[in-house]
């Protein structure tokens, strides 16, 4: 009798059901997990808090792990006493990031191209992403080249993958005058043919604005045939970023070449704390907005075709102990509170990354 229950049709649909189910459930929870960062109605990763996660991070130690890192960004290796900073994970509200895959990226971006363009703070998201694929493939053989002045190649030959990094600070064009030095011509890029060859492009730039009108060395930008003097920073970034803009709407063609935008990495240089320096903790409370995220959020969805923005303000504007601060390698007498140390803060710029390339 108990046999035949067994192998009776409602019995066998509720055995059917009993595996189905979970199955089901995990399925969607995955997909819950891995919902795309920004997408409407969905998981924002640009909203969240940090949290200790000892078990997960770091990701890697720099030192051992992947010594190629430059001494800038190693801050265990020039001193840092303190750990903490190296535990932390950003938890979006309502989602978890996917893990960072190495393996599977590059099997994604086999036989491609992936060019970082903008300044050190590019450079920084650069060399976490090298470090978080060497570490996922640490048998297969890397490369690292110059090959050309500001361009800088990481090459992973088994996966014919090249993941570079382009040193343009501003974007748009700068030239060299006799008399008053350095020129930022906001409405022009004649550079641009660098960026063509390539598969995934993830620009970058903000910092470097800051330094116009309040030196010598950054006092003049250009609009045509007129040269101005100490033009407010905000004002020539909007300007330039614009010219950016335009010149992807007209050159680069999204459907075969990806866009990004790696967003504005804040700067704990000044405000109610003076710098960064002994801080072991994320910040609690938010920071007033951040001066340029809204005109970057504004020109990118202007686009005709807009770009992916990788919005990483609110997260590093929390994280005040995630700078070299005085452990960059150049002594005590220096204080570095805008680079990020490696293992860090731009690891989870990468997740974010991952994230986005993998729900496309």
């Amino acid at each position: 009798m108990a046999y035949n229950f067994l192998l009776s049709p409602l019995a066998k649909a509720f055995v059917i059901l009993w595996v189905i189910i979970p199955l089901l459930y995990q399925a969607c929870g995955n997909a819950f997990d891995e919902k795309k960062p920004n997408q409407e109605g969905g998981c924002d990763a640009s909203l969240g808090n940090w949290v200790i996660d000892d078990f997960n991070y770091p990701l890697y130690n720099a030192s051992t792990d992947c010594p190629f890192i430059v001494k800038g960004f190693d801050c265990l290796r020039n001193g840092r006493p303190d750990h903490g900073y190296l535990k932390y994970k950003w938890k979006p509200i309502g989602c978890d990031l996917p893990r960072f895959d190495g393996q599977k990226f590059l099997e994604r971006n086999r036989r491609k191209k992936i060019m970082f363009v903008g300044d050190s703070i590019s450079n920084n998201m650069w060399q976490s992403l090298t470090c978080l694929l060497h570490i996922a493939v640490p048998e297969s053989n890397y490369i690292i080249t110059t090959q050309r002045k500001n361009l800088f190649a990481f090459l992973f030959p088994e996966y014919e993958a090249s993941i570079m990094w382009l040193k343009n600070g501003f974007l748009v064009d700068v030239v060299r005058d006799k008399e008053k030095g350095r020129i930022i011509k906001l409405d022009s890029i004649e550079t641009g043919f660098l960026w063509k060859d390539v598969d995934v492009l993830i620009f970058n730039t903000y910092h470097w604005w800051t330094h116009i009108g309040q030196s010598e060395k950054w006092a003049y930008v250009q609009i045509g045939d007129k040269i101005i003097e100490g033009m407010d920073y905000i004002e020539a970034y909007k300007i330039g970023l614009t010219t950016w803009a335009n010149w992807i709407d007209s050159n680069i063609d999204q459907s075969k070449i990806k866009v990004l935008f790696q967003g504005i990495a804040a700067s704990h240089s000044g405000g109610v704390k003076v710098n960064c320096v002994e801080q072991t903790q994320p910040e609690q409370e938010l920071e007033a907005p951040h001066p340029g995220l809204d005109i970057a959020k504004s020109i990118l969805s202007n686009m005709t075709n807009p770009v992916d923005l990788l919005d990483i303000t609110l997260l590093t504007q929390l994280r005040i102990d995630g700078h070299p601060s005085i452990y960059s390698g150049r002594g005590t007498s220096y204080v570095d509170c805008s680079h990020w140390c490696l293992a860090g803060v731009p690891d989870t710029w990468n997740e974010i990354l991952y994230a986005t390339l993998i729900q496309n």
